[in-house]
């Protein structure tokens, strides 16, 4: 058996609103009057408020840091800059929502970690993010590491997966998972429709669990059930390739009415493996990728605004940070989760580039010594 007995985030100081971001938007990309209407009008339509970032220069119309201070692409940083900042920071970040994470367990001993699993599609080098870690928390140097690297959004289903296989068949095992994205260091200037969507919408942000093959006293996640599906017709709708100067994501305006086609199979094929349905879920943690894709799987799924509340409040406060946002979002149910909700049911969606459509149920454990 495999259970998540606790989950921790974190973000980096740099808070910005989703307006100051805007007009930095504006200056950065150099555009006109007209489309500097249009970029603040999208901005105001995402549902977003805020955002973080580990660089400072989203708060400025002048004098960055990171970004070049004169117009061109001559001076805009290479790939190999970008992730040279991304080891610098990735570490910190994914430290703190570690200890965010372990923090709420009484007296745990990281040296009991069995294993690592790393995710992230926003930065990697080798010696990696994975050793990095194994000293910096001071685990055992023969902690088995794992890393899944450039999935995007749906990424922490599969770092799930891999823990729940590993917790099935070693009774002693504790897996720690850490899905860590620097999205924000990525930024494209060109005035494309797919940049100004991306650009709208992606922050930083790191997120930890732990996942045990026994449940800890208290509220414990088990997972269920696990479904993926590929919807072939969005593979040029949602991409995330390696450019010269930076990491370039394809997000196209239609990938709402392509998890629309998709989501319905998906979820009936999800509830064939448990024999249940939809009425049978208490809680949805539903990836936001953006608002309209959350208006689309309301419909899809014929739930409530109020049902999906915490996906809404995570793009709210947050915007979308790829793989760790799922986990923003399971960790808001997970907090609020009382001993009345044992054997209640979560399902979980996200998605990416592929299209990939990853869903998982989960059902509470309320687990007390005596049993």
């Amino acid at each position: 058996m495999s259970y998540i007995t606790a989950i921790g985030t974190a973000t980096p100081k740099n808070k910005f609103s989703q307006a100051t971001i805007a007009e930095f938007m504006i200056k950065a990309m150099q555009l006109g009057e007209s489309e500097a209407r249009k970029l603040r009008s999208v901005y105001r339509m995402t549902g977003i408020d805020s955002r973080h970032s580990v660089l400072s220069d989203y708060g400025k119309t002048q004098d960055f840091d990171f970004f070049p201070n004169s117009p061109g692409i001559d001076a805009f940083p290479s790939t190999r800059q970008r992730g040279e900042l991304f080891r610098k920071n990735a570490l910190a970040l994914s430290v703190e929502s570690i200890n965010n994470c372990l923090s709420v367990l009484t007296e745990f001993d990281n040296k009991s970690i069995t294993h690592l699993i790393v995710v992230s599609c926003t930065g990697m080098y080798a010696p990696g993010l994975d050793i990095d870690l194994i000293q910096a928390l001071n685990l055992n140097s023969h902690t088995q590491r794992l890393c899944i690297n450039f999935m995007g959004c749906y990424a922490a289903f599969n770092a799930i997966k891999q823990a729940d296989y590993i917790c099935r068949v070693q009774k002693d095992a504790k897996v720690l998972i850490v899905c860590t994205e620097l999205c924000s260091i990525h930024f494209q200037s060109e005035n494309t429709d797919d940049n100004l969507l991306a650009n709208a919408l992606f922050s930083d942000g790191s997120a930890a669990l732990l996942m045990q093959s026994s449940p800890v006293a208290g509220i414990n996640l088990h997972p269920v059930s696990f479904f993926a599906d590929l919807a072939p017709e969005g593979a040029s709708d949602m991409a995330w390739m390696i450019g010269d100067l930076g990491f370039e994501m394809r997000l196209s305006s239609y990938v709402p009415e392509i998890i629309k086609s998709g989501i319905h199979q998906l979820i009936q094929r999800l509830f064939q493996q448990i024999d249940s349905n939809i009425g049978e879920i208490d809680f949805f943690a539903i990836h936001p990728g953006g608002k309209k894709i959350l208006e689309t799987i309301e419909k899809e799924l014929q739930i409530t605004h109020a049902q999906n509340e915490h996906a809404y409040q995570v793009l709210k406060h947050f915007g979308n940070m790829s793989s760790p946002t799922v986990l923003f979002v399971l960790q808001q149910i997970f907090e609020r989760l009382k001993v009345e909700d044992d054997h209640k049911k979560i399902l979980s969606v996200a998605f990416g580039p592929g299209l990939t459509l990853e869903s998982m149920i989960l059902e509470v454990i309320n687990h007390t010594n005596g049993n």
